[in-house]
């Protein structure tokens, strides 16, 4: 039985940028799986505004065709396709300058729901901000979404948010992480807050430690430049990874509302130790089998960014004392993974004559690829020979345990841009959750940049630097198998 989905309000959607990768991949190939879904109204329009000097039927085109090599459509969705085409627009503009602004305002309703994607650089957010107002296009309901990165430090990100607050009140502002619109993360607060069995041992004393992965198996790609400027730590570390820190570790709030589940993920921020610096690896990958290595990629020679990180965090506060976090995430890796294991504790006693090997029950939450939950239980292993332990995984793989109903779960990015439509800010991030990540960030990377530190090479394909390994053997602990 197909999931059931609820419209939204009819809408005007603004996406800056609407000829941009981002556009062309993510968002308008997910908006038309909201429309043959049913949840988008016949009278809502999108609306594409770009520097590119293209006409109506040119952008039409454009979107076409990138729903056809991203969005899933098939030939028996012509005529569907040929629908959602008609509620798009598009206007040139110049966010800079004054071009194509008054052309926008004639487009954009002010009866319906506004909300404005701004899919461009942040160095253009203010631009923005302040033309839809000069130019009395925003009102006192519309919406902003943007993008990563908000700022690549504190000073920065404080800047960032200063130029949206100027114009837009903080309950306007949607910051979008597309990790918090998976499927998977959501389901982590379930099983957290939905079910007795776990909440009670989600502590220090059943917890032995938690490992989050955020593994890929590309390189820096098309992306050297940008990602040179940042490394690991910037675009990954201090916003994908914190937040799911943030949902695992977080209290329960008082109700699933976004101020209430963000005050709780604030208040993990803010209780995250310094990191010492031996609890710090840094990696860079080189050559391997099938590619070059990082810096050939970067086309920096002489580059110390790191394409890899590892971590040991602590979060001092009752009920996560002793119990350490590791973080880890890098390119070119040996397995696209992306995973977070709570593994609890020891039996403190085996009563089991023989059985010599360490049996731990471990919750598995993959978020990519293959979405699902596993939770390791020991069991008697099958057949004669006496009382054998095996540990074996209770699986909930989404595709196999919801069969038809797997195929009803949504892109993050069409979950999300939902949210905004139907004003709900549980999975954005608030201004102050984003400066206090930077806050706790920002005085690692300029350690490492103090100490002149150089990253530690590791071959592509691998499972990273021999360092890392060690950071966790010195604890008695090993990471996880990078398995798909």
């Amino acid at each position: 039985m197909a999931s059931r989905v609820i419209p939204v309000e009819t809408f005007d959607l603004v996406i800056f940028g609407g000829t941009g990768d981002l556009a062309r991949r993510k968002i308008l190939p997910g908006l038309f799986r909201r429309f043959l879904s049913g949840q988008m109204p016949a009278d809502a329009r999108i609306i594409g505004a770009a520097r590119s000097d293209l006409d109506q039927a040119g952008y039409r085109q454009m979107i076409k065709d990138a729903i056809l090599e991203f969005g899933g459509a098939e030939k028996e969705d012509a005529v569907c396709l040929a629908k959602f085409l008609e509620q798009l627009n598009y206007t040139p503009i110049d966010a800079k300058g004054e071009a194509g602004w008054k052309a926008l305002a004639g487009m954009v309703r002010r009866d319906v729901v506004q909300a404005f994607y701004f899919s461009v650089a942040p160095s253009l957010f203010g631009d923005l901000a302040a033309r839809l107002h000069s130019h009395n296009i925003a009102t006192e309901t519309s919406r902003i979404v943007v993008e990563k990165p908000f700022g690549r430090d504190l000073e920065t990100a404080k800047a960032l948010n200063k130029s949206l607050a100027d114009h837009f009140d903080e309950s306007q502002i949607y910051r979008i992480d597309h990790y918090l619109g998976k499927e998977t993360v959501q389901n982590l607060m379930a099983v957290r807050f939905g079910n007795v069995l776990f909440e009670p041992l989600w502590n220090n004393h059943y917890v032995d430690h938690i490992q989050i992965t955020v593994a890929e198996t590309v390189g820096v790609g098309g992306r050297g430049a940008y990602y040179d400027r940042s490394g690991a730590m910037r675009d990954m570390v201090q916003n994908h990874l914190m937040q799911l820190l943030c949902l695992i570790a977080m209290e329960p709030p008082s109700q699933f509302g976004a101020d209430e589940v963000r005050d709780e993920k604030l208040k993990v921020i803010r209780a995250l130790q310094n990191v010492e610096s031996h609890h710090i690896v840094r990696g860079q990958y080189d050559a391997g089998k099938d590619g070059d290595g990082y810096r050939h990629d970067a086309e920096n020679p002489r580059s110390f960014t790191e394409s890899f990180i590892a971590m040991r965090c602590h979060i001092n506060n009752w009920r996560w004392a002793g119990v350490p976090f590791y973080l880890r995430t890098g390119k070119r890796m040996k397995s696209r993974v992306s995973e977070i294991a709570v593994v609890f504790k020891d039996l403190g006693h085996s009563i089991f004559e023989g059985d010599e090997k360490r049996h731990r029950n471990i919750l598995a939450i993959r978020l990519q690829p293959n979405e699902g939950m596993d939770l390791q239980v020991t069991i008697k292993e099958p057949g004669p020979g006496g009382m054998r332990l095996i540990d074996v995984p209770l699986d909930m793989t989404f595709a196999e345990a919801l069969g038809d109903d797997a195929e009803d779960v949504t892109d993050a990015y069409e979950r999300l841009i939902m949210d905004v439509i139907r004003g709900n800010q549980t999975l954005f991030m608030r201004g102050d959750e984003v400066e206090a990540a930077w806050a706790w960030t920002d005085p690692l990377i300029q350690g490492w940049e103090a100490r002149n530190d150089v990253p530690k090479t590791y071959e592509a394909g691998s499972t990273g630097p021999e360092d890392a390994q060690m950071l966790l053997h010195r604890d008695g602990r090993r990471w996880r198998d990078l398995k798909v």
